[in-house]
């Protein structure tokens, strides 16, 4: 190989990811990046919209930590996301807590609503799991839309505050850095729990639950521990949504809140837990674009664009880069070694 060949090669930019991801300072910077597109998403966006990227990112990994890591197809999760805004807005309304106090009671309401529905839907696998939970979200909606002395029905909960000690936060741009902390929280549960023993565990089950459990492990109560997670973190993100946009609605509790967060998941990539994040900032921005410019089926050009990066990104976008940058692991190539070693003997001790 030429010696201005190996330059460029070594200067490449893939290159750079790979030697980052080797010395393992890549997922440090990855983590960089991803702290301070948080911090800065309000400064280069609508406020409003950049809690709504913030909350659905967390609901998505939620969603994922069940999917991707678990096996477990839920379209249930709206009864999650929905109930905890219903109970998080009314403990705002009628108790005047702060917030944070608000958002607390609304995730633990909804793992202990997700207990007797995982007691019962776990022990299925499948197209009939994602059904039984599909049932039991839309018992959640039946019951959100006629119990309107509590929840308001058809109008929802209206007007939840946002109290905080005293604090002005009416301003949605002050609002989403109070909001934010708890979803980089509910993000790092995530994280510590698919990179703990019980997540690899929940990956073994993912792969063969017939030898997790000649293994000796308790599969259905792993499954249903996963459960229970995933609807608190659920239930964390639909507590903050409610007290940021002041409201809490029957569209929360419908199935296709579910299914958003499904495709979010799946664009962004099955199984790598940080890719429904860019599946929720794609999907969020383009309804917003599309709703601005006065576009009314947004599901078609939703659902258009999913397709597509099904068909083209079959790991999804984040699971394609990272199987890319994973490719570039591999031991190197007898010239990549020769380059590897020039550069050894050029570079002063």
């Amino acid at each position: 190989m030429a010696p201005g060949r190996a330059v460029r090669t070594r200067g490449g930019v893939p290159v750079i990811l790979t030697r980052l991801a080797r010395s393992g300072r890549g997922g440090w910077l990855l983590l960089a990046a991803g702290l301070v597109a948080a911090f800065a998403l309000p400064w280069l966006i609508y406020p409003p919209v950049a809690l709504d990227i913030a909350c659905w990112a967390l609901f998505a990994a939620a969603v994922d930590l069940l999917l991707g890591f678990t096996g477990l197809l839920s379209f249930g999760h709206a009864a999650f996301w929905g109930g905890s805004a219903y109970c998080t807005g009314l403990i705002a309304l009628h108790t005047g807590l702060p917030f944070p106090v608000a958002i607390a009671g609304g995730a633990a309401f909804t793992a202990l609503l997700a207990l007797p529905i995982g007691f019962l839907s776990v022990r299925l696998s499948g197209i009939y799991f994602a059904m039984v939970t599909l049932a039991f979200a839309q018992m959640i909606y039946f019951v959100a839309n006629q119990w309107r002395d509590v929840t308001g029905g058809e109008n929802g909960l209206q007007g939840i505050p946002r109290e905080l000690f005293g604090l002005d936060l009416s301003d949605s741009f002050f609002f989403y850095y109070a909001g934010l902390p708890f979803v980089l929280a509910g993000l790092f549960v995530a994280w510590r729990i698919v990179r703990s023993p019980f997540g690899r565990v929940l990956v073994s089950i993912r792969a063969n639950p017939d030898r997790a459990r000649a293994l000796g492990y308790p599969v259905d109560r792993y499954k249903l521990q996963a459960f229970v997670l995933s609807a608190a973190l659920a239930g964390t993100a639909g507590g903050v949504f409610a007290i940021g946009h002041g409201f809490a609605s029957l569209e929360g509790v419908y199935w296709t809140t579910s299914g958003q967060a499904v495709m979010m998941v799946i664009l962004g990539g099955i199984g790598t837990l940080w890719g429904g994040a860019i599946g929720a900032a794609l999907i969020v921005q383009l309804q917003d674009f599309l709703a601005t410019a006065g576009f009314a089926e947004t599901g078609i050009i939703t659902g258009s664009i999913f397709i597509v990066v099904v068909l083209l990104f079959r790991r999804g976008i984040w699971g394609t880069a990272r199987h890319l940058l994973a490719a570039r692991r591999t031991p190197a190539a007898p010239a990549d070694v020769a380059a590897e070693s020039r550069k050894s003997v050029d570079t002063p001790a």
